[in-house]
């Protein structure tokens, strides 16, 4: 069983509070694993928060695709350590990584997402993939075995957490919601961006939540026969219905003001799925 560190923790109980609660309805003995994965994942998403310009964030994300490659030196950084180690226990693929490393690189810039097929595959390299890496370390065969549940369920989980960030997305003049579905509700992406609102850009987000909940029902639907050792990789996309249940309400402000749910919440459902999976 690979070590794990305090820091690597820590990093994902601030980083990552969904993640890191799920974590604790995994097997202690995976648990380390899980907590390297979802440290890595911290640090690469919130690159855009620690920089100005775009180079140092791409140097940053070089840097990891050369240690996890064994090309720079990761003694010293208990999150690339715990990481590596975790690779090599389970044998994960290294390209999976370098897709999620390249797919960072969209965060960098101000670039609009082009197509829903682009958001799509943006999810599915970043919170799918870490599901499917997550679902190697708790149980190999099942999770090789459920690769599209695990695409839904991240394109899903990824849709819900872009509209809960979308105030911050939008005060950077970033803008996630894809460009074919800002033209069909009658705006563009610079529009979105200058208005955050309006009758067209809250179009674009019922738009962007009927997607996630197209994912989510086929995630749901193929979720009935999960091995249950995979079921701590997924909690965190169970609550992607809770979010978008906030997400539709009519009171809701997803321009000015980041969506929530109770810790309480959280807890209740991720306790639910754990026990009794989607029955």
């Amino acid at each position: 069983m690979a070590d794990v560190t305090e820091e690597t923790v820590r990093v994902v109980r601030e980083g990552d509070r969904d993640r890191y609660l799920s974590v604790l309805f995994a097997p202690e003995a995976k648990r380390p694993a899980l907590f390297a994965l979802y440290a890595f994942n911290v640090e690469i998403a919130r690159i855009r928060d620690l920089i100005h310009e775009p180079l140092p964030g791409e140097i940053r994300l070089q840097w990891w695709r050369d240690a996890i490659l064994g090309e720079a030196p990761a003694a010293g950084n208990p999150v690339a350590e715990a990481l590596i180690r975790t690779i090599r226990e389970y044998e994960m693929p290294p390209a999976a990584f370098d897709n999620m490393i390249e797919a960072r690189l969209f965060d960098l810039y101000d670039d609009p997402m082009p197509s829903r097929t682009d958001l799509e595959g943006y999810c599915g390299e970043t919170a799918s993939a870490l599901i499917q890496l997550a679902g190697l370390a708790l149980d190999r065969d099942a999770a090789l075995a459920t690769a599209d549940l695990a695409g839904h369920a991240g394109c899903a989980q990824a849709i819900a957490g872009l509209l809960r960030s979308l105030p911050i997305h939008l005060a950077r003049g970033q803008c996630y919601v894809p460009r074919d579905v800002l033209s069909a509700a009658g705006t563009s992406p610079e529009e979105f961006v200058a208005e955050k609102g309006g009758a067209a850009g809250k179009r674009a987000v019922a738009a962007m939540i009927a997607l996630a909940r197209e994912h989510l029902a086929q995630f749901e639907a193929g979720a009935r026969e999960m091995p249950p050792p995979l079921r701590p990789a997924y909690l965190p996309a169970a609550l992607a219905s809770a979010y978008l249940a906030v997400l539709s309400k009519t009171s809701a402000d997803p321009f000015s003001r980041v969506s929530a749910v109770s810790p309480l919440g959280r807890h209740m459902v991720m306790t639910r799925r754990a026990f009794f999976g989607w029955r």
